[in-house]
């Protein structure tokens, strides 16, 4: 990261490096990454675990591909009991084994995390939804309560313009240019705040989390596979389910939340009309999970 240069800091100052005057005007330092664990799972893949809160009950939380336990942690700020965070294989210190790797292999992981815990609800973003899903398909009455934030995918392909840019991020991380892989990431910010301190906060953490730990080659086949072979077999699950989705998102389109939530008996969907729903509506977001897990 010492020699990022891209893009200019939000206030316009020299780009240096350090807390002059090319550093985001924050007020306060940025906190510390809390300590995880490695934990070895019954399939011998070594997880990247960090656990917080206390009691029970205790939730499982899967991520999205490309990011991991920092970017998941908001989603548990008002879930009660001990909050269970992850990083798949191939993220993060997780073990990366032998690729490539299916949905079936990371529901293992998702299973794992949750046995060894003990935990009794679930909330799965994006690829962490689809390997949810996947273990649902198996288990389906694994867990008392389910979250899933942006499904990407069911059991039909992802388009064109979805596949694109998952394999832009794999491929600028592995080529390990920064300011390739902050084009790419910047993506993921709604334009309004890409030349903010926040933006520029949020787009130097996913830096340095992406060009540090990388990611796996064994995750470059994952754009192009389904979830599971037939979204029909959640017709078993009975337990309570939130799908959240949000209008204006290519990579996590709302028909596939629409399928998803017509897949699962007991189901409700609700879809923001505009997307960035981290940036635009945060805090009704973290309300509307936590009200849903709390109950």
């Amino acid at each position: 990261m010492r020699g990022f240069r891209w893009p200019p800091p939000p206030d316009g100052g020299p780009r240096t490096w350090g807390p002059g005057p090319g550093a985001p005007r924050t007020g306060r330092p940025a906190l510390p990454e809390p300590e995880t664990e490695l934990v070895t799972t019954p399939h011998g893949v070594r997880l990247e675990r960090l656990v917080t809160g206390a009691g029970d009950p205790i939730t499982v939380f899967a991520h999205g591909l490309g990011n991991g336990i920092a970017t998941t942690r908001p989603f548990g700020s008002g879930v009660s009991g001990r909050k269970v965070f992850f990083q798949f294989r191939g993220h993060g210190r997780s073990d990366a084994p032998p690729g490539p790797w299916s949905y079936a292999d990371l529901a293992r992981d998702v299973r794992a995390m949750a046995d060894l815990s003990g935990a009794t609800r679930a909330f799965g973003a994006s690829l962490g939804a689809g390997a949810l899903c996947r273990l649902l398909s198996q288990s389906p009455e694994r867990f008392e309560r389910l979250v899933f934030f942006l499904p990407a995918v069911l059991d039909r392909p992802r388009d064109d313009v979805a596949r694109q840019r998952l394999t832009a991020l794999l491929e600028a991380v592995e080529s390990g240019d920064a300011a390739l892989v902050a084009e790419v990431v910047s993506g993921e910010l709604p334009t309004a705040i890409r030349n903010t301190p926040a933006g520029w906060a949020y787009l130097r953490q996913r830096l340095d989390q992406l060009l540090r730990d990388g990611l796996a080659p064994g995750l470059a086949d994952l754009p192009e596979q389904v979830a599971l072979p037939d979204a029909r077999a959640l017709a078993a699950v009975s337990t309570p389910a939130l799908v959240i989705a949000c209008a204006g998102d290519d990579l996590h389109p709302v028909p596939v939340a629409e399928q998803l939530a017509a897949a699962l008996p007991q189901a409700t969907l609700h879809v923001y009309d505009r997307p960035n729903v981290l940036w635009t509506e945060r805090a009704d977001l973290r309300e509307r999970i936590s009200t849903f897990f709390n109950e």
